[in-house]
């Protein structure tokens, strides 16, 4: 489907966390030739959202200054202790009453492409929910369109929104995408893989 052809679409990049593991901002790791986060939004850029949202908790405010937001909406979840169904609810809140779908990108999985994006957007059709369907599993980015606001709305912890996706059965649409699930960023060792993947390494 091509982008004219689409129903407008919201991005909203999920950078809220408080790294605990990590004891330092997750969002501000050096990655290439910036930070994580970064590139990141970089990517979201990329994909030609209609609107585009980042989900901000834990370290906004040096967030804020060190890493470019330009055409970026910026919402504040106070209660990012609660998982990501807290930054999920807040972006919600703040979703141009036009989107008609709602695209969720995690801040800290730089591996993933616009064009794996795109393949989900086309992929899903006008299914309710969607899911990149990863050679290991399904993973991010997720599609739901906005019928299914009100569910995502109402979820809760870290692993409301798979329990989501396993409830509604045959309604989701695992869209193929080659090659493994990105890799995210939660511990050390998951960053050091991350930069290996990227054919980088950790300098600072």
């Amino acid at each position: 489907m091509s982008a004219r052809a689409r129903p407008p679409v919201t991005g909203l990049v999920l950078a809220a966390g408080g790294s605990k593991r990590l004891g330092q901002p997750k969002q501000l790791l050096p990655y290439r030739a910036g930070l994580l986060l970064g590139h990141v939004l970089d990517t979201a850029r990329e994909c030609g959202f209609d609107q585009l949202l980042c989900a901000l908790g834990d370290g906004s405010d040096e967030i804020r200054e060190r890493v470019d937001l330009d055409g970026v909406e910026v919402v504040e979840n106070r209660h990012f202790g609660d998982g990501c169904a807290s930054s999920i609810a807040a972006g919600l809140s703040a979703v141009d009453p036009r989107s008609e779908v709602l695209v969720l990108m995690l801040g800290d999985q730089p591996g993933v492409s616009a064009a794996t994006v795109a393949a989900l957007l086309d992929g899903r059709g006008k299914a309710p929910l969607a899911a990149c369907g990863y050679a290991n599993g399904r993973g991010h980015p997720l599609a739901f369109a906005r019928r299914t606001f009100s569910e995502l709305a109402a979820l809760h912890g870290d692993r409301g929104v798979w329990k989501l996706l396993d409830r509604a059965g045959d309604e989701v649409v695992d869209v193929p995408i080659p090659g493994p699930v990105p890799l995210d960023v939660d511990t050390w060792e998951d960053y050091r893989a991350v930069l290996a993947a990227a054919g980088a390494t950790h300098t600072g």
